[in-house]
């Protein structure tokens, strides 16, 4: 991934700002339908929609595709297997997935992801 292509000050953006399907795509390298059609599966997965249909994603829709992202593209899980293991981690507070270095690299966004995860895991833990 370049680093230029990451969402946060390089966008200038605020790391909590709304992030469109395009900008999310270029980021994470994930084409526009394939996050369309994880919507369709991932009940989860559901971007602010406005109107006209423009797709807008909060910080909590991008872990979640990167998470979704983890299962299918590296761990080879399918769509179902993908679900189940997403139920798991939500009922049984399962480690959350690692941030992808590149998202490391910018020091604005980095410590935004890092809180999200670390929320996530509480509530997991809960």
């Amino acid at each position: 991934m370049n680093a230029a292509k990451i969402p946060g000050p390089v966008d200038g953006k605020d790391p909590a700002a709304l992030r469109t399907i395009g900008e999310v795509a270029n980021a994470l390298g994930i084409r526009q339908h394939v996050l369309r059609y994880w919507e369709e599966h991932f009940p989860t997965l559901s971007p602010l929609v406005r109107a006209g249909g423009r797709r807008y994603y909060r910080p909590e829709d991008i872990a979640l595709i990167i998470e979704i992202d983890r299962l299918l593209h590296r761990e080879g899980y399918t769509i179902k297997g993908a679900k189940q293991a997403l139920r798991a981690v939500k009922n049984a507070a399962l480690t959350p997935a690692p941030i992808p270095p590149a998202f490391l690299t910018d020091t604005a966004l980095a410590p935004a992801l890092l809180a999200l995860r670390n929320r996530l895991a509480a509530a997991l833990d809960d």
